[in-house]
């Protein structure tokens, strides 16, 4: 075992607590619903960014390059003030939803260079401007820009001319899980000398100001280096200072005189430190104790040189804090290295190990600490006005149980700095390379009582915990515990069998509420895919209108199998579970036989002419009409497929009678979905909606460049909708879908997304997954043309690995020194500063691969690493990793 193996180890057997700090720390509160207490439910204007640096948080803290306790209770980021700008720089600046032509963003460059999953050692850089920061034009200029025009960006605005910004790299090393080293190691890469303010900042989150019953914690000066930070739940800790000059003190409390023109308590309130700095009003600080603290240090940085300052936070007394400072960062660097080599033993490129390397770190840094307990945010804290009562009926009034106070890995913690329930399944799946007890704790999350409902539905994210994401968690659970059986060694029962009992709830719930028809066709409305349909799916084109939906279908088929899996996994050691093997056989038999064959139609919602599933819409007055837009909503049905593997020898009688009794006697229902031939030949079973006719159909479009297939992945839709879009008129509305490989051009889910061109890796990464299961079955004699019409014939496994190649090349260098990522943004592609520091973007151009939407979204993009795991695998060994479940 490696030293963080061991260090993880030690965690799971509760020796020692290692996760208890972390990069917890969001990168934006403000503007979230937690924060909001309107009555229009108008987050992002109830709460600004101006705001935010004035008026104290009720649910959580936000900063940058910051850390805390799992609790969020003490955290720990940076201040900075270039001399220029009109505000101290405290927490990353954005758009809001309505401000961006495109939605929100984040407009400001950090990157996440590395992490260790049990965060002994983080690194983090960012880009600080020394001119004055564009606030206003940035608002201004994206406020004139329609949603056909390009975001305008920080780097448009020119303030990075001449390199005039430092490179403010903050590294944190634990010698122990309460002693953290910090190093801030800030680097002018500008031409001139230049001035720096850095406030390292030391502050309490606040709760003695919404309950009276919290007693308040406090930070003192303990002497010139040394600040105490006491706490009634955390304890004792102290902050060590290298060379301080001084160290100012305030508390964490609201502004109330400067916002709402009422007076405050005391003068040392939550932006005294803007005022002290930037307005020079010495009395709004003091330098003995408060709530909030830092040392301010006045740097003079010359041309290309670069300053250094050392902190330590540590829950023990310690007179010599920095004597093995730079020792322990080289040994945890050293360590770091060792576990990646580890987790990736293969011979590949070192751009390719390095971008695997920065998509860990994107998911580990992108972890945080979410509070929100829904009953008291609906009803309001004794100590301040009642909310409006209207809220009461309104947003997430259906969820008063749920109470949040946990670390979530978030999909990106400034756009979307609330967890999201089928990106967090995305999640974990890459976490279990690395971390594999804390992707088993995400996912049990989740089904807890304090988040699942008694119904079985799951909270979706926090603008609507209501909204219904694909139900992939099933697939998720299996995944974990498949790669931690194959890497670790380890098969966790226990987590199956938990995940499973809950999981069966959701499925219920599924069942109950998605199929109005009782048919096995279902619904589910926008599904996550936003805008990919002409119209908004979740209000329907009309209202009565009802969508039977081929990606909602396919999702509950690929549900079952997933659940199917489980059962027989759990019934090697317990037969009972064959009983409920067979339930989710027969329902999986059940959707299967509906999609292909509703209403005693031949061919059900596929379309042997398109050779795709297409949804069926029928309206009040029963007229239905076919959804026949070539999208993945319709590519969605391949990803329900299971294959069996004999050779495991597994015989479960009661589960094998069943099957058998479904062949003899319903050979009707099973044709369509199970080769008999091929079963009594090998012993092999394949499970699939699609056939091995319907994949290659399928496949002739998505391996195709001129539909899905691009230089880079799969198309969320066919490029043939760029001449030949749809156009619909029901009642009386016109709605369009054509192919827009870039930013949205429609405000639908708030524009912030565009499913209709460009590149998602979630339901590519899926495909890539069904491929390979598929060729287990059908093996090397089943080839496809890749790209089709090509003559180039692959077998579905090759094809699997031609499309991971094609995601993963986004990111590497291609043969001009150029990464796809960046498209045409000179400063990323060659700027030494920049071009190897990689954002992992929400999603990408559907035609050149350049990054778009949310720009660090390391979340579901972090399939990155698995996909290089993948691709490394392959190289080394040529050897598949055979994909089969017992059916």
């Amino acid at each position: 075992m490696t030293e963080e193996e061991k260090r993880l180890d030690d965690d799971r057997l509760k020796k020692a607590s290692w996760h208890k700090w972390g990069p917890y720390l969001s990168e934006r509160q403000w503007g979230t619903v937690r924060e909001d207490y309107s009555a229009d439910g108008e987050a992002w204007s109830y709460f600004t960014h101006d705001q935010a640096r004035s008026r104290a948080y009720r649910w959580g803290e936000d900063g940058i390059a910051g850390i805390s306790d799992n609790y969020q209770q003490l955290c720990f980021a940076l201040a900075l003030w270039n001399g220029q700008d009109p505000i101290l720089k405290e927490r990353l600046f954005g758009l809001t939803g309505k401000e961006g032509n495109h939605g929100e963003d984040v407009k400001e460059y950090n990157f996440y260079i590395d992490n260790l999953p049990s965060h002994a050692y983080m690194k983090t850089l960012y880009k600080y401007p020394q001119r004055a920061y564009p606030y206003e034009e940035l608002v201004k200029v994206n406020g004139e820009r329609s949603r056909l025009d390009p975001e305008y960006e920080l780097l448009d605005t020119g303030i990075f001319q001449d390199n005039r910004y430092f490179d403010v790299f903050v590294e944190y090393a634990k010698a122990s899980p309460e002693d953290l080293a910090i190093k801030i190691s800030i680097a002018n890469r500008g031409p001139d000398p230049a001035d720096l303010h850095l406030l390292p900042t030391l502050w309490f989150r606040n709760t003695w100001s919404w309950d009276k019953e919290s007693p308040k914690p406090a930070l003192s000066l303990e002497n010139p280096s040394t600040i105490k930070a006491q706490h009634f739940d955390l304890g004792t800790y102290w902050l060590y200072i290298e060379k301080p000059t001084q160290i100012l003190f305030t508390e964490n409390e609201t502004n109330q005189e400067k916002l709402f023109n009422t007076p405050n308590d005391s003068i040392y309130v939550k932006d005294s430190f803007h005022d002290y700095v930037i307005q020079d009003r010495q009395e709004a600080v003091n330098f003995h104790s408060g709530t909030k603290a830092a040392p301010h240090y006045k740097l003079h940085i010359g041309a290309g040189q670069t300053a250094v300052i050392k902190l330590r936070l540590a829950s023990t007394q310690n007179k010599s804090p920095f004597t093995d400072f730079d020792t322990l960062f080289s040994k945890r660097i050293g360590e770091a290295d060792a576990f990646y080599k580890r987790v990736t033993p293969f011979p590949i490129s070192d751009d390719m190990r390095s971008v695997q390397r920065q998509a860990f770190a994107g998911l580990l840094w992108n972890k945080q600490t979410y509070h929100y307990v829904v009953s008291e945010w609906l009803d309001g804290d004794p100590s301040e006005p009642p909310p409006p009562e209207n809220r009461k009926k309104g947003r997430n009034a259906e969820w008063r149980h749920l109470y949040a106070s946990d670390v979530f890995s978030m999909p990106d913690k400034w756009e979307y700095p609330w967890f999201a329930a089928w990106d967090l399944a995305f999640h974990t799946v890459t976490l279990a390379l690395i971390d594999p007890e804390f992707s088993k704790r995400q996912l049990l999350l989740l089904t807890r009582e304090w988040y699942m409902r008694l119904d079985g539905q799951l909270p979706a994210y926090e603008w609507d915990f209501s909204d219904v994401n694909p139900p992939v968690h099933a697939w998720a659970a299996l995944r974990i515990y498949e790669i931690e059986w194959a890497k670790y060694g380890k098969k966790d029962r226990d987590f199956l069998e938990r995940m499973f009992q809950k999981l069966t709830l959701n499925f219920t719930w599924w069942v109950n509420r998605k199929d109005d028809n009782g048919r096995n066709i279902f619904e589910g409305g926008f599904l996550g895919l936003d805008n990919i349909s002409a119209f908004n799916r979740s209000t329907g084109p009309i209202p009565g209108a009802i969508l039977e939906q081929a990606d909602g279908t396919g999702w509950m088929a690929m549900y079952c199998l997933n659940l199917l899996q489980i059962a027989l996994e759990l019934a090697i050691d317990d037969p009972v579970y064959e009983d409920m093997a067979t339930k989710y056989f027969e329902h999986f038999i059940a959707i299967a036989d509906a999609i292909n064959n509703i209403g005693g139609q031949t061919d059900g919602l596929w379309n042997g002419e398109s050779g795709i599933y297409n949804g069926l819409l029928t309206l009040p007055d029963g007229k239905q009409i076919r959804m026949t837009a070539d999208t993945l909503v319709g590519i969605v049905p391949i990803y329900a497929v299971a294959a069996s593997d004999p050779k495991k020898g597994h015989k479960f009688p009661d589960y094998r009678r069943r099957f058998d009794w479904f062949i003899k006697h319903r050979p009707e229902l099973v044709e369509r979905i199970v080769d008999v031939e091929k079963l009594q030949i090998d012993g092999k079973v394949l499970l699939s909606i699609a056939s091995p006719f319907k994949v290659r159909k399928m496949l002739e479009k998505l391996l195709d460049e001129q539909q899905f297939l691009s230089p880079f992945g799969i198309r969320s839709v066919s490029k043939q909708l760029a001449e030949h879009p749809i156009s619909l008129e029901i009642g009386g509305k016109k709605f369009c879908l054509n192919y827009e490989p870039a930013e949205s051009t429609t405000p639908l889910f708030g524009g912030n997304s565009n499913w209709r061109g460009p590149i998602w890796f979630p339901l590519n990464f899926l495909l890539i997954e069904s491929l390979q299961r598929f060729h287990f079955y059908l093996g090397d004699d089943f080839k496809v043309e890749c790209p089709a019409k090509s003559g180039r014939e692959l077998t579905l496994w090759e094809a699997s690995i031609e499309l991971s190649q094609r995601l993963v090349n986004i990111f590497l260098k291609d043969k001009s020194g150029r990464r796809p990522v960046y498209g045409g943004i000179d400063k990323f592609q060659s700027d030494p500063n920049w071009k190897n520091y990689i954002l992992f973007h929400e999603y990408f151009h559907g035609d050149n691969g350049a990054g778009l939407g949310a720009s660090n979204q390391t979340g579901w993009t972090g399939l990155t690493a698995f996909l290089i795991h993948l691709l490394g695998e392959h190289k080394s060994s040529a050897t598949e990793e055979r994909q089969s479940g017992n059916l």
